[in-house]
């Protein structure tokens, strides 16, 4: 069953900051041939790399097996109590809208907290929130690598064992094969302007 703890979830401005280090948003195309579909451009952003992770389904998976065609990846827990679930509820309508459209994108969920976000209870929080959402967990170790790959912040917050909050950082990343990072949507981002701004750059892959 999925549990959602009721508390409130803090720091996630701060993880925010700290997850877009080395990350800076300049004016301007230079050479970007993605230039027309940002409304920044990200320079010096290097985000998204291999990882080794287990999917929702218990199968091992690879970066290139989950990023097989334009995905948006983000990272949090099933246990979050207000940021994850609007998110990811924002990136499921996004890739609806998308698909309206005939554009394929792939909804990606990589968990922070591997020791509470089982197999099965990413299986159960995936499905709820997209029929095609990929959830993927791992040990301690390959999610940190895939934090780290992404720049991605989380810190548990108490000192329960069981009932605890991770503070963590909020973007949705979109990756595509071969191209790898695109861009990146914080939280305020709205599922239309997140779906526009992905079909401009599915029309450029």
């Amino acid at each position: 069953m999925i549990r959602i703890a009721a508390i409130a979830a803090v720091g996630v401005a701060v993880a925010a900051l700290a997850a877009t280090a080395g990350v800076v948003l300049l004016g301007g195309s230079g050479d970007d041939r993605f230039a027309q579909c940002r409304e920044s451009q990200v320079a010096g952003a290097d985000i998204g790399g291999p990882f080794s992770l287990v999917s929702e389904d218990g199968a091992r998976v690879t970066d290139a097996e989950v990023i097989d065609r334009p995905s948006l990846v983000y990272f949090g827990y099933s246990y979050c109590p207000d940021v994850c679930p609007i998110d990811l509820s924002r990136n499921a309508v996004a890739v609806d809208l998308l698909t309206e459209q005939g554009i394929d994108v792939k909804p990606v969920f990589i968990t922070v907290d591997p020791e509470r976000d089982t197999v099965q209870q990413m299986a159960e929080y995936t499905d709820f929130m997209h029929p095609e959402m990929v959830g993927l967990t791992g040990s301690v170790e390959e999610v940190e690598a895939a934090k780290r790959a992404y720049r991605a912040y989380s810190a548990k917050v108490g000192d329960d064992p069981e009932n605890y909050l991770v503070d963590h950082s909020s973007f949705t990343y979109l990756m595509a094969p071969e191209e790898g990072f695109l861009d990146f949507f914080p939280s305020n981002t709205t599922a239309e302007d997140m779906a526009r701004r992905t079909a401009c750059y599915t029309e450029l892959l």
